[in-house]
């Protein structure tokens, strides 16, 4: 372990820790006032009771009716057409039967809903999606409503999921909380010949049928996409801020490994309850300490930049505040350590061959870039995390992960990363903010300065990239993106074309309002703009032919055009005719009218602090406005 931590690690935690004091400080008495020796049923009226257990197997029912025993609450994610959830259905028999031997019960508290981005991309789901991890969040509340658990499991693994029972979790911040993954599924179709094969497509060069074939060979069993985009993002975050049990993160579905790590979460929330001496909440595990490291992970991995959203949301759900600028200055000392696809050739089972998340913990403590001496599901410290699980014939033990990579090309140690930063920035102009993931984007790529041309839809963008109208130098803004205007889906049906223009030897951006995640891929892309074209922004000023400099280096955003001539123009803020309309869209106005920022994790929540406002439903105030805790 080093001496120090990085200064830089140092400074950023004590600045969100000073910012949110006082929030925390709240946040920590509500759990403090949920501490009881007793049973949380213990609570609960004769006939209260009665209702919880009246279902169980008679053997339960007299745990519950007469003892001290533990009730471990299961909160799943469960269903059968997506295939990271798919292998869920097995796990509550599993856990059930694991926390009867360990001297506890387990009861589905249950389900939480899930999507698909990869089967909504493009169409009229996708516009449900970000904000399905809020009422994830929302259903987690219900399922734990019932006030008779003394720990919680939470099963699900995919894009908006995780984020969302973890937000759940915390707004149930006293009890013991432990994620159980599914894992992803086995290797299939390598990802270099899956993207040729959609670019060809992109062109017209190869048709439908070979399109779905390959599609069919990347995504082809039970597990999670072997790509590194959010759901895998979403493992290795819950892995880094000691909320899995230690290496759980990439053990593939259905094998005798992954059931005895399924087995382990039931006898480890047993433990952790406030009956025993072991007590460990999940909000004191998450604290500004656990947030960092989450956000050195990411970009110590090339992770998704949904999380520049989804971890300022987490954050928040546990009294604290998290900013873009605390993901800038923590990517710029954070070497990037893995090269996993889009940032490289490689799947996540690569990496975990390589030495997964063990090696990964183990270079960024060493180095100083990770607080090691935090509270983890596993107990006091990350260094149990840099280890990896194997089942032997005595039962399940864990060993040491490899000192070495054992593909350098896939997972480099910090002496000889990637790249010296982690490739997360942030940039800022007259353009407003916005995110810039620059991992896979090359060098002679990172500044790109072109006339613009605006689109409001991905649709009409495929259109002029057709008619060749978009054969040149440009900067394509793509608009009413933002989640006040349609709930903020993902754009990656824009990956194709701008790859394809770029390849053609053409200087191309993106700037939108909307998200991209790690699908933005080659090409420079700046991402989540805010404010948003649908709340005023000033992305909404942009005209077509505008000169646009988009500018990872300096860390810049601006449109060129002369003062007096943006200062008079007026912010386009229409959407697409229709798009809030049909499709189940309609119910969620509310969300779209309450949301917040995209730099304030995009929830209609409000702050979730009781003792403060509501954040401004016009969305008028600055992204790090209305706190003086400091």
């Amino acid at each position: 372990m080093p001496e120090s931590l990085h200064p830089t690690i140092a400074t950023v935690t004590a600045r969100i820790e000073a910012r949110s004091k006082a929030r925390r400080q709240r946040y920590l008495d509500m759990i403090e006032t949920r501490r009881s020796p007793d049973p949380a049923r213990a609570r609960l009226a004769a006939a209260n009771q009665a209702h919880g257990f009246a279902a169980c197997p008679l053997q339960d029912k007299e745990m519950l009716k007469n003892s001290r025993w533990a009730n471990i609450g299961i909160v799943t994610a469960y269903n059968d057409m997506l295939s990271a959830h798919q292998p869920l259905a097995a796990y509550p028999d599993i856990i059930k039967a694991a926390a009867r031997k360990a001297g506890a019960t387990a009861q589905v508290a249950g389900g939480v809903p899930a999507m698909c981005d990869g089967i909504t991309q493009g169409f009229e789901g996708m516009e449900l999606s970000l904000f399905s991890r809020d009422t994830i969040a929302m259903s987690a509340a219900i399922a734990l409503s019932h006030d008779t658990f003394d720990a919680a499991i939470y099963l699900g693994v995919c894009d908006k999921i995780v984020p969302g029972l973890l937000i759940g979790a915390l707004r149930h911040g006293w009890l013991p909380s432990i994620f159980c993954p599914a894992g992803p599924m086995p290797s299939g179709l390598p990802n270099p010949e899956k993207a040729r094969i959609r670019q060809l497509f992109a062109e017209g060069k190869v048709g439908r049928d070979a399109l779905l074939e390959a599609e069919s060979q990347s995504y082809h069993s039970a597990g999670t996409c072997t790509f590194y985009g959010t759901a895998n993002s979403n493992q290795m975050l819950m892995e880094i801020m000691g909320l899995h049990m230690p290496g759980t993160a990439f053990i593939n579905p259905n094998t005798p490994l992954r059931t005895a790590l399924i087995e382990s979460c039931a006898k480890r929330a047993s433990q952790i309850t406030q009956l025993g001496d072991s007590y460990i909440p999940i909000g004191y595990v998450v604290d500004a300490r656990s947030v960092v490291n989450a956000i050195v992970g990411l970009c110590a991995t090339g992770g998704s930049t949904n999380q520049m959203i989804h971890i300022p949301a987490i954050a928040q759900a546990a009294g604290l505040i998290v900013d873009w600028d605390d993901f800038n200055d923590l990517s710029s000392v954070t070497p990037l350590l893995c090269r996993v696809y889009p940032n490289g050739i490689a799947d996540v089972n690569h990496f975990h061959a390589a030495g997964g998340m063990g090696f990964l913990i183990r270079e960024l403590l060493d180095a100083g870039l990770l607080h090691g001496d935090v509270l983890t599901v596993a107990g006091q410290g990350l260094e149990a995390y840099t280890q990896e699980p194997f089942l032997t014939d005595a039962g399940l033990e864990w060993r040491e992960a490899p000192a070495t990579s054992g593909d350098t090309s896939v997972l480099a140690p910090v002496a000889e990363p990637f790249s010296k930063d982690g490739g997360l920035r942030v940039l800022q102009g007259n353009l407003g903010r916005a995110c810039v993931k620059v991992s896979a984007v090359k060098l002679e790529q990172r500044i790109v300065e072109a006339p613009a041309r605006v689109f409001k839809d991905q649709a009409s963008l495929h259109v002029a990239f057709k008619a060749g109208e978009l054969d040149r130098d440009v900067v394509v803004v793509v608009r009413g993106q933002g989640p006040a205007a349609t709930g903020m889906p993902e754009l990656h049906k824009l990956t194709p074309p701008l790859g394809v223009l770029q390849d053609r030897g053409f200087r191309v951006a993106l700037v939108t309002d909307g998200r991209m995640s790690g699908a933005s891929g080659k090409v420079l892309a700046a991402i989540h703009v805010s404010p948003e074209s649908k709340s005023g922004g000033m992305i909404g000023k942009i005209r077509d032919g505008d000169l646009v400099r988009v500018d990872a280096e300096a860390g810049t955003l601006n449109a060129l055009v002369p003062e007096e001539i943006w200062q008079a123009r007026e912010v386009d803020s229409s959407v697409v005719d229709g798009v809030t309309r049909g499709f189940g869209r309609e119910m969620f106005s509310m969300f779209r009218a309450l949301v917040s920022h995209a730099e304030q994790g995009a929830m209609p929540f409000g702050d979730m602090d009781p003792d403060e406002a509501i954040v401004d439903p016009t969305h008028d105030q600055a992204p790090q406005a209305a706190e003086a805790d400091a």
